[in-house]
């Protein structure tokens, strides 16, 4: 690879057919540079969609419906009613659990009112485990404590709609009391819900309370409307929604074949999906990548077959000369890697080059075209696509060289 002879031969024969290079290479430097867009394209998209899962990758919930099969002298169609004591329950008897969070929201038609300052929100009881399950950030102040659940004590925190609303060039609304339903509560901390898309429009119009505080305050004494559940590391979310929903049906008298009783939803099942699509994407984007370089190596190939022919002579002059078999190889595949390398090299270059282009922008101008996030191309695809490239050069000049370091030195010094 040092020899400035070889460098030179090479250099002279690509300047003597430019545009017959140029067009061979062009489908390796196509082909790259289509692994890359599409590669980066596809993180791109994933990482739009992931960023819309706003709560955690392997959370459970658990709500109740009515039931449809009579059981043990109790009629279809009887609504379930959660309690604390099934929280109590699957902390005691389900040890894949690691995170059970009892929510309540308030209903019925009610405002919210700050001085002259009134509007409708929605208010949820909840424990501090909620923020292991919908990461929220506290901006100032804190979250509901387990001091708060005690105590049931009345305070709020409150997003950024609600701060718009009722505390209109407020600077700080901490320790100010708003009126919910009637009863007073201090608001104690305020937040920003993470993640993007409708789901965040709406959580900033949330306003959170101490569980059971709302349980207490709003006549919800002991009732859970639904649970939101998370597995220890390494627990399948499968097996907690299963063994949850088993407990709950024999603690209120359900059939077992009763598969309406309760409804769930397990997000872990669902990124899981979503995950196989993306993996779908990017096999689909290797496919058609290396399909096109496929065809940009047997173009090189080929024109590497034509370079023999027409240095035939030449060929056979170097091995009368005493050249082994072993420095005609290694010019010609040499040569076809110089090919090949360069223009992929240019292909991952330009498909890096844009794909950073667009990224600059989106950050820059915090855009997101709808589920299409920020694109990426990771380090190791640039890695991996430098290896196929010395790869894929030496594979296109194997066979011309081989044929040249078969070449008669007789028959191609007769060779016109």
């Amino acid at each position: 690879m040092i020899d400035i002879d070889k460098w030179t031969e090479i250099y002279n024969t690509v300047k003597k057919h430019r545009l017959r290079t140029a067009l061979t290479a062009f489908g390796v430097f196509w082909g790259i540079f289509m692994l890359v867009v599409l590669l980066g394209a596809g993180k791109g998209l994933e990482n739009g969609i992931t960023s819309e899962f706003n709560i955690a990758k392997n959370a459970v919930f658990v709500w109740t419906q009515r039931t449809s099969v009579p059981y043990m002298g109790l009629n279809a169609g009887r609504f379930i009613q959660m309690t604390n004591d099934d929280v109590a329950a699957i902390k005691a008897n389900i040890p894949e659990v690691g995170v059970v969070a009892p929510s309540n929201q308030l209903q019925g038609d009610f405002t919210v009112n700050y001085k002259d300052k009134s509007s409708a929100f929605t208010v949820n009881g909840e424990t501090p485990e909620l923020l292991s399950v919908k990461p929220l950030k506290v901006t100032t102040g804190r979250f509901v404590n387990g001091i708060d659940i005690q105590e049931k004590r009345k305070v709020a925190v409150v997003g950024p709609r609600v701060l718009e609303v009722l505390f209109p060039g407020e600077k700080k609304p901490i320790g100010k009391y708003i009126s919910i339903k009637g009863s007073y509560f201090q608001v104690v901390g305020t937040f920003e819900p993470l993640g993007k898309g409708e789901d965040v429009m709406e959580d900033a119009k949330v306003i959170y309370i101490p569980h059971t505080t709302l349980q207490q305050t709003y006549n919800e004494v002991n009732k859970v409307g639904f649970m939101a559940l998370i597995p220890k590391p390494g627990v399948p979310a499968a097996v907690i929604e299963d063994k949850v929903k088993a407990l709950l049906m024999q603690r209120h008298q359900v059939a077992p074949e009763d598969l309406k009783a309760f409804g769930s939803a397990n997000v872990e099942e669902e990124f899981q999906e979503v995950q196989g699509l993306f993996a779908g994407i990017a096999g689909f984007s290797w496919l058609v990548s290396i399909g096109t370089i496929l065809a940009g190596i047997i173009g090189v190939g080929n024109i590497m077959l034509i370079v023999v022919k027409e240095r035939t002579k030449e060929i056979g002059v170097r091995k009368a000369l005493g050249a082994t078999p072993w420095s005609i190889i290694s010019l010609i595949i040499q040569e076809s890697i110089v090919i090949t390398g360069f223009a992929g090299y240019m292909g991952l270059l330009t498909g890096t080059g844009i794909i950073a282009l667009i990224e600059y922008f989106m950050r820059k101008f915090d855009v997101q075209a709808g589920f299409f996030g920020i694109p990426e191309v990771n380090l190791g695809i640039a890695v991996t696509a430098t290896v196929l490239l010395v790869f894929t050069g030496a594979l296109a000049g194997l066979i011309p060289a081989t044929k040249a370091a078969r070449v008669n030195p007789v028959v191609a010094l007769r060779d016109e």
